[in-house]
Formats: C-alpha cells, sequence, structure tokens
C-alpha cells in the first residue's frame, strides 16, 4: 500500500484552519497578554504560508490556469494589505482599542482570503494539475515556510525571483531577533 503525498492544497488548507482556531481564541480572550501573544503567534504565522504561496502557488496558478494571473494579482493585492495590517498590530499598544480594531480588521481580512483561496483558485488548481505536481508544489511550500520571514515585510518583493533570493535571508536574520527577544517561545 502506497501513501499518498500531501499536496499544496491540503498544505494551505491546514494552514487555513489552524489560523481559524487561533482566530477563535483571540475572539474569545480579553486578557491583553494572550491577546498578543496568540496575535503575534498568528502572524508568524501568517507570513511564513503568504511566503509559500507567493514562492509556488500563486506561479503555479498563473503557469497553469487561463485566468491565473488575474487571480494571483488579487491575491497578492489582499497578501499587501494584510502585511501592512500584521505591521501596524506590530507596533501597536495591545492594551489600547486600535489593537482590537487592528486584530478583528486582520481576521476579517484573512478570513475573506481564505474563502477566495478555497472557492476559486484551490479548486481549479486541483482540476488544473495532476497528483504529482501538487505534491511536488506542497514539498516546496512546507519547505518554503520553514526558511520564510517570521515578521511582516510589506516592501520585500512577492514575487520570483526576488522573493527567492530574499526571503531566506530575511527569514534567518528574523529568527535570530525573535530568538533574542524570546518572541513565539
Amino acid at each position: 500500500m502506497t501513501t499518498q503525498q500531501k499536496s499544496i492544497i491540503d498544505d494551505i488548507v491546514a494552514d487555513h484552519r489552524e489560523f481559524e482556531a487561533v482566530f477563535k481564541e483571540l475572539e474569545s480572550t480579553t486578557d491583553p497578554d494572550t491577546r498578543r501573544a496568540l496575535a503575534e503567534h498568528v502572524i508568524t504565522g501568517l507570513v511564513r504560508h503568504s511566503v509559500g504561496e507567493e514562492m509556488y502557488l500563486y506561479p503555479a496558478a498563473r503557469r497553469v490556469l487561463p485566468d491565473g494571473d488575474k487571480i494571483a494579482d488579487h491575491e497578492l493585492h489582499e497578501h499587501a494589505e494584510a502585511e501592512e495590517i500584521m505591521k501596524a498590530i506590530e507596533k501597536t499598544d495591545d492594551e489600547g482599542p486600535e489593537f482590537d480594531k487592528l486584530v478583528g480588521k486582520l481576521i476579517d481580512d484573512i478570513r475573506h482570503h481564505i474563502e477566495d483561496e478555497e472557492g476559486e483558485l484551490l479548486p481549479k488548481l486541483h482540476d488544473a494539475c495532476d497528483a504529482d505536481e501538487l505534491g511536488e508544489l506542497g514539498s516546496k511550500f512546507e519547505a518554503a515556510k520553514k526558511m520564510a520571514p517570521t515578521r511582516p515585510h510589506p516592501m520585500a518583493p512577492d514575487t520570483p525571483p526576488g522573493n527567492k533570493i530574499l526571503g531566506p535571508g530575511v527569514g534567518l536574520i528574523d529568527r535570530l531577533r525573535d530568538a533574542l527577544s524570546g518572541r513565539n517561545t
């Protein structure tokens, strides 16, 4: 019996479910320290997830879907907006109403983004690619997340080749900053 390789679609949907679980926790707690920790946790995951999508999902969509450029451009625009919000969250006092407003906006925007991807892009990609290609993209997506930055960098390139060249270096710097600051430990 052979085990089926996980696909990029499986990986992305699994990440989406993890984000939703953290969003529900964020929405149900009022403790400022817990909210800050959860926000930092989900931001790290969202940044890594976005980098993986930008490196592998969107280029694949551009290559195999007739409307791939339009879809990828839309998704990249949503990523850029979310990165701006994440950067603002990092700079905001965790006990103020601005923090709550920004976290709420991020949650709403990411839920919309997930709905778009799962409702349009992922089903189209599933139909356009064979299982081997989706599995190979999944492996690359997971590897990219491990090397990706952990903090938002709105000015960083979000398309190849720039993101593939700069992403791992920025990711290393972010992981060093995280280790020194105790973030996400």
